[in-house]
């Protein structure tokens, strides 16, 4: 079971809010800009932008390794994951947790997909 880890570090370019590192098992977590490229300076948490999209993305392509499915699911997931963690502090997360979070998205998904079809 991968653990991913979010921190900050302090970084004179960036000043007071210190550069995002993210890791998987200890391991910089890619950012797969080649999927889509949300946000090239890098990963962020604890809103809804850009950098939070792309640590998303990086998170799900990661653990599902399927490109297209983590690029349909990255939105939702930034939203009830990484959004809600507080920008200040480090977080961490478990293969089990996205998995489980991937599970209750694509359920409501089907249901959307059923209500839309008049099921």
């Amino acid at each position: 079971m991968a653990i991913y880890r979010g921190l900050r570090r302090f970084d004179p370019a960036r000043r007071a809010s210190g550069r995002c590192v993210v890791t998987v098992d200890g391991a910089e977590l890619p950012p797969r800009n080649d999927l889509l490229n949300h946000s090239p300076d890098g990963f962020e948490w604890g809103y809804l932008g850009s950098g939070p999209a792309q640590l998303a993305l990086a998170i799900l392509a990661y653990e599902l390794q399927d490109g297209e499915r983590a690029i349909r699911l990255h939105q939702s997931f930034k939203e009830r994951t990484v959004a809600r963690y507080s920008r200040h502090h480090p977080w961490s997360l478990t293969s089990d947790e996205v998995r489980a979070v991937v599970a209750e998205l694509e359920a409501s998904d089907r249901i959307k997909r059923k209500i839309e079809r008049g099921e």
